[in-house]
């Protein structure tokens, strides 16, 4: 240790005269003016390094010096103390084997540990015209070494121009910094290039040839810095979207045989279906060429309208088409009337309800004996009179099928309910 203005103290005396010394030394502890500074040595340090805390501007006629961890200057923090008339080296409870006193005051404390971080207190024991004492307080930084990091990677084999890669920097580490490299330069300026804003995220949008890599990343903090293997992307052959052409979205239920056809035709690529986000099985509805691009679906039901998608694939994946979903034109189904029941008394409101299942929704009209009373899904007739006793029937029309329906009931009318009690006088 170049700055030591001393040797080694190394006498000690043992914990049976600590007790007496400690309470002499209490009773010196008083002010003074004295300037003493502690200087590290170095400033900053990692762990298992040596660090010596060098003191400047010793008062005259010392008498001693304790050393403390921390800023509570009593006997459990206590870790060693020098007496000046007898050279006496005095550990403590803070005592660990790895600390060195010197003459001058000042204190080595080798190999240091996460645990040794923190502030540490020098009290100067003064003889003079009076005792006086000094205490002084000195933080110590303990800085880990960078950590080699490493980079993970949320997609190592993207489709190039087509997938976003996430690259990370780890381990996450404390009070570091993050830096990244491509191609031993620090990172071009491009859009499909961001950092997060601790830097320890990289997104790469779209990767391509010249942003493939490879890539480095470096964990730098106060006393040292390190850089991670390098990391180059694999990118796959770009795969182009595919495309469904069919015969027509418009197909009419149990009529129309469709016909998908998954576009662009390579004897790279194979092809799959799906349907509902699921693949689609061949069965007796389903018929798929041995080739699988061309999907033929005969006589199509209103449950099969999709959305449906095609997939091309090669050995590293595949990629989806936009999804078709078909208009199937069905209906109008045989029409319910609401409510079912068809007696009522002269006086009373008449309301029925027409429902019929059909795409695009169908017309309806009402006819009362054959003849027509108006349109539209339901009918009211406010207090009725037996007059009003027929057949109803409710039509229903698909405008685009032409295809027609109709259900009918019977409503028969009764004369005035009379209550009982007033019919007797009659």
């Amino acid at each position: 240790m170049g700055p030591l203005s001393a040797p080694p103290c190394t006498q000690r005396i043992t914990w049976k005269g600590l007790l007496l010394t400690a309470s002499l030394l209490h009773i010196w502890n008083a002010p003074t003016t004295a300037q003493v500074t502690i200087e590290a040595q170095p400033p900053k340090l990692s762990e298992g390094k040596d660090i010596l805390l060098l003191v400047h501007n010793l008062p005259k006629n010392l008498a001693g010096y304790i050393w403390y961890k921390g800023q509570m200057t009593d006997l459990q923090h206590y870790i060693t103390s020098y007496l000046v008339h007898n050279h006496k080296v005095i550990p403590g409870p803070e005592y660990t084997g790895r600390e060195t006193v010197y003459c001058n005051a000042s204190l080595l404390i080798e190999d240091v540990t996460r645990e040794d971080a923190g502030s540490y207190t020098l009290q100067i024991i003064k003889r003079g015209d009076g005792i006086r004492g000094a205490t002084g307080h000195f933080t110590v930084t303990l800085y880990l070494e960078a950590p080699k990091p490493s980079i993970s990677s949320s997609n190592l084999n993207p489709r190039e121009a087509m997938e976003a890669v996430t690259l990370t920097c780890d381990s996450e580490t404390p009070d570091a910094s993050y830096l990244w490299w491509m191609n031993g330069q620090s990172l071009p300026m491009t859009y499909r290039l961001k950092l997060s804003k601790t830097n320890r995220t990289l997104i790469l949008f779209g990767v391509t040839k010249d942003i493939a890599g490879p890539y480095e990343c470096e964990i730098r903090n106060a006393v040292s810095a390190s850089r991670s293997d390098p990391v180059t992307l694999n990118l796959l052959p770009k795969l182009p979207k595919p495309y469904i052409i069919i015969n027509t979205l418009n197909p009419w239920e149990n009529k129309d045989v469709l016909a998908f056809i998954c576009e662009p035709q390579s004897e790279n690529y194979t092809y799959m279906w799906w349907l509902n986000g699921q693949s689609l099985p061949v069965s007796p509805r389903v018929k798929q060429p041995t080739e699988n691009r061309i999907l033929i679906l005969p006589r199509v039901t209103r449950n099969e309208t999709g959305p449906y998608q095609c997939e091309i694939r090669d050995q590293y994946g595949g990629i989806h088409s936009n999804p078709v979903t078909l208009n199937v034109l069905y209906g109008p189904d045989l029409p319910s009337i609401y409510p079912s029941f068809a007696y009522y008394r002269s006086g009373e409101n008449l309301y029925l309800s027409c429902f019929a299942d059909s795409n695009p929704p169908a017309q309806y009209s009402w006819t009362i004996n054959g003849k027509f009373l108006l349109s539209g899904q339901n009918l009211s007739i406010p207090q009725i009179t037996t007059k009003h006793s027929g057949l109803y029937a409710c039509s229903v029309r698909n405008s685009a099928t032409g295809m027609e329906s109709s259900r009918s009931v019977t409503v028969n009318v009764s004369g005035k309910w009379i209550p009982a009690s007033l019919a007797i006088g009659f």
